[in-house]
């Protein structure tokens, strides 16, 4: 099994600082982009649990500027979990490319770095 830990740990912190900002920092953007996070997130956590062929993705909704944090929380922990239980031919059959699980977890790591230096600047 994949160690997911690096991608709970910027996850959580990511969130964790978007439950703190206020409301004015939030609705500056910060709040759209974590929604951007989280929606990617949870497509990507979707594609690797769903079989091939399955419906297409459900989009996370939009819940209001105050509800974000949790948002990119769930869906950083879902992804961590698929990635987690997934194995090489799961993740390849998600990606369209021969992307191993550990590339797949250190892309997701960035997304969610770039995502709060987009964020918090």
């Amino acid at each position: 099994m994949l160690d997911t830990s690096p991608l709970t740990a910027v996850v959580e912190r990511f969130a964790d600082r978007l439950r703190a900002m206020p409301q004015s920092r939030l609705q500056q953007g910060a709040a759209a982009e974590a929604l951007q996070l989280a929606r990617e997130l949870s497509a990507r956590a979707q594609r690797l649990e769903a079989p091939a062929g399955a419906a297409p993705a459900r989009t996370m909704p939009d819940a209001g500027v105050f509800v974000v944090g949790d948002q990119v929380a769930v869906a950083g922990a879902d992804l961590a979990e698929a990635l987690r239980t997934a194995d090489a031919s799961d993740v390849r059959a998600a990606s369209d490319t021969a992307t191993a699980p550990s590339e797949m977890l250190d892309e997701a790591v960035a997304l969610v770095e770039q995502a709060e230096v987009r964020a918090t600047r």
